[in-house]
């Protein structure tokens, strides 16, 4: 199963019902590897921050090759990068810098998500991050929107992924536990209208 080599998609986030911000993806291939933007504001019941989340990944296996996270407006205040010639793994997170060694293929965050895409229902997974073992189970099928959808739980976390089954295997759902509850981010959609005065006073993170 291989996903498209181009993609762009928006997803909703909502927090019990009520409008939190838009998530944004972009996707593209380039000489063997596949670099995902996703770019997520969140807003509504939610304090406005903006948080650019960036993984360059292998082109067949998904696994990641660097992984990014900030602000977008400057330098990211979290890296990890993985170098599989000389087998070290290097994380950093504003200043600190650590290295440790690169024993197994790992995911990130981004390149994860992506990665469930091509389980094609497989009852069992697990995958590797920096923080340590995902476990992956697969739940009963669900539709969303009229769309047949296999429905992952990853443990740490208590996330939920719902992919379709069909090509292009989208992700159709996330839900997140947060310290504000579960956010749920659903494809498609559209932001309310801003309130006069646009993005003035919004808070950057980092």
């Amino acid at each position: 199963m291989s996903l498209p080599s181009a993609e762009t998609f928006a997803m909703t986030l909502t927090l019990g019902g009520r409008y939190a911000g838009q998530q944004d993806w972009a996707i593209h291939s380039e000489r063997g590897t596949l670099t995902a933007r996703v770019q997520t504001e969140f807003g509504g019941v939610l304090p406005e921050v903006r948080r650019v989340q960036t993984s360059r990944m292998h082109a067949q296996t998904l696994t990641s090759l660097h992984y990014a996270e900030g602000d977008g407006y400057g330098r990211a205040n979290f890296e990890t990068g993985f170098d599989r010639k000389t087998g070290v793994v290097t994380l950093r997170q504003g200043r600190d810098e650590a290295q440790a060694p690169l024993t197994v293929d790992h995911h990130d965050p981004v390149s994860l998500l992506l990665w469930l895409r091509t389980l094609g229902g497989q009852d069992r997974a697990e995958a590797h991050l920096t923080g340590g073992k995902a476990l992956i189970q697969r739940l009963a099928d669900l539709e969303v929107d009229g769309h047949p959808a296999s429905v992952y739980f990853l443990r740490p976390g208590g996330a939920y992924v719902y992919v379709e089954q069909a090509a292009p295997w989208r992700l159709l759902r996330l839900i997140q536990p947060t310290d504000f509850g579960p956010i749920e981010a659903n494809l498609g959609g559209s932001a309310p209208p801003r309130r006069q005065g646009g993005s003035k006073g919004r808070r950057r993170v980092g």
